[in-house]
């Protein structure tokens, strides 16, 4: 009894903690996608409810984040909030339908020199968003800045207790407020009703110019949104506890987003740098993350004038703050020991990110990883015995499939000069795919016009069955294993 006390005070000041830590990146997230303050907040309020209800990992954070804002702030300048919120449910149906299919594992399929690229190209476009906010701004803009970042860079060095980013903003609003300092304040730049959000249709246009338009965006951020989800889970496992729910945080994700949507509110995600601060503030179960989010409306309502008064420089340094924390600087030593092709997807991923699409970034980083692995692995070796009985074996290395099938066809074998009788054997390698049956195929066809026997040995009966002159005209042995051949 004494031990769930504990627990859930830890739960509900870590909540709290997070509650607060929020407020600035929300607010600052819904600066950078161009919509008014309080958009962000109802993203952290809605997505962080529901995922701490129903999501996968306790304790998990989710809300406005950097990376679906980049997505969401391209589609806002082009089309408007009504355009987001179509986007953002459907982005969420996305993400139930991975769920229930239980294919949030190949999410993790993106490589991690892509991972390392798109994070450190939504770095700095977070960086580059904030500059927006200097225009027009006097010197006490800059003061604010460089004070903002000094105390988020130097306090947590001495104590973690308080956030810094809670102390920059009480502190400096507290100054800018009695000094009277010519500077904007979050008020200046948007609605702060502080109303609690309310249900109701996007109001574009529900057909299919709309659809045309949103599909692009709903599939990058529903993609993005579980890439993000899913790290996020993988490092809070490493953080101790029991073992997250991939599947069913995809579906958690996918219940916000389309909440959000017909709330007002933008798409969103979990949050790294929250979630590890809810943890180590000794959050371990829903109710620091549901504590977290109802605190967080509940300062929305109670309190808007406040948080109106919070000084624009101050969010422009928390923001640049946090551009500094994602970049994943470590990336940049990787890179002297990292393959050139690696080195290659991560500098063009963050080059694509940054000066067109981060989605496109991540696809193309994940087609150059995957064309560089078949290049790699298309390599089929064969060793040569002859027997006593003077028939040749060619017993085979490596995978056959459509990146080897046309040099195992064309370079490994010698029909016109090998004896009558040949044998190859796939003990050591494994056929992977059609083009590599069409492969056996073309082989088996050489000799069988060179009059000679070939006996296929170690082939799979997936694989036999498969084949056309080969299972036709040549022999097998018993001992063939079992694995079946990918032809779709």
């Amino acid at each position: 009894m004494h031990y769930r006390l504990i627990r859930t005070k830890n739960d509900m000041l870590s909540g709290a903690v997070v509650a607060v830590a929020l407020i600035p990146e929300a607010i600052g997230f819904a600066l950078v996608a161009n919509f008014d303050p309080i958009i962000g907040l109802y993203t952290a309020f809605i997505l962080g409810l529901i995922t701490a209800i129903l999501g996968g990992k306790p304790g998990m954070i989710s809300g406005a984040a950097g990376s679906m804002v980049v997505v969401i702030a391209s589609l806002s300048l082009s089309h408007g909030l009504q355009y987001v919120l179509w986007a953002s449910i459907l982005a969420g149906i996305f993400q139930i339908l991975i769920g229930i299919f239980r294919l949030g594992k190949f999410i993790r399929f993106v490589p991690q020199p892509a991972i390392f690229g798109f994070v450190n190209g939504l770095a700095i476009i977070i960086a580059m968003s904030q500059l927006q906010f200097f225009k027009g701004e006097g010197i006490s803009m800059y003061v604010l800045v460089g004070i903002t970042m000094a105390i988020m860079f130097i306090l947590p060095r001495f104590s973690k207790i308080i956030p810094a980013g809670l102390v920059a903003i009480v502190g400096l609003g507290l100054i800018s407020y009695f000094l009277h300092l010519d500077t904007k304040s979050v008020a200046d730049l948007g609605n702060m009703s502080g109303t609690l959000p309310h249900f109701g249709i996007p109001q574009a246009p529900l057909n299919w110019e709309t659809l045309k338009i949103i599909l692009p965006y709903s599939i990058i951020l529903a993609l993005v949104g579980l890439i993000e989800a899913l790290l996020t889970l993988s490092v809070l496992d490493e953080l101790g506890g029991k073992r997250g729910n991939s599947n069913q945080e995809c579906i958690a994700q996918g219940i916000g987003n389309t909440t959000c949507g017909f709330f007002g509110a933008m798409a969103g995600c979990a949050m790294i740098g929250q979630s590890i601060i809810n943890s180590t503030s000794g959050g371990t179960t829903k109710l620091s993350s549901i504590t977290a989010a109802i605190l967080l409306i509940v300062f929305v309502v109670s309190i808007p004038g406040i948080i109106g008064k919070i000084p624009i420089g101050v969010l422009v340094g928390i923001m640049f703050m946090v551009s500094i924390k994602t970049f994943e600087w470590a990336s940049l030593s990787r890179l002297k020991t990292m393959g050139k092709p690696d080195a290659f997807v991560l500098i063009a991923v963050t080059i694509i990110t940054i000066f067109a699409d981060l989605a496109i970034a991540v696809i193309i980083g994940v087609i150059i990883s995957a064309l560089v692995f078949a290049y790699q692995n298309a390599k089929i070796r064969s060793v040569c015995k002859i027997q006593e009985d003077g028939t040749k074996v060619y017993e085979l290395e490596g995978p056959l499939f459509f990146g080897s099938s046309t040099g195992f066809a064309n370079d490994l074998f010698d029909p016109k000069n090998d004896p009558q009788n040949v044998v190859i054997d796939f003990g050591k390698t494994r056929v992977m795919d059609s083009s590599g049956v069409e492969a056996i195929d073309k082989v088996a066809k050489k000799y069988i016009l060179e009059g000679k026997k070939l006996k296929l040995r170690h082939l799979s009966q997936d694989c036999k069955k498969t084949l056309h002159l080969a299972q036709k005209y040549c022999t097998y042995e018993l001992d063939d294993p079992d694995y079946k051949v990918a032809l779709d």
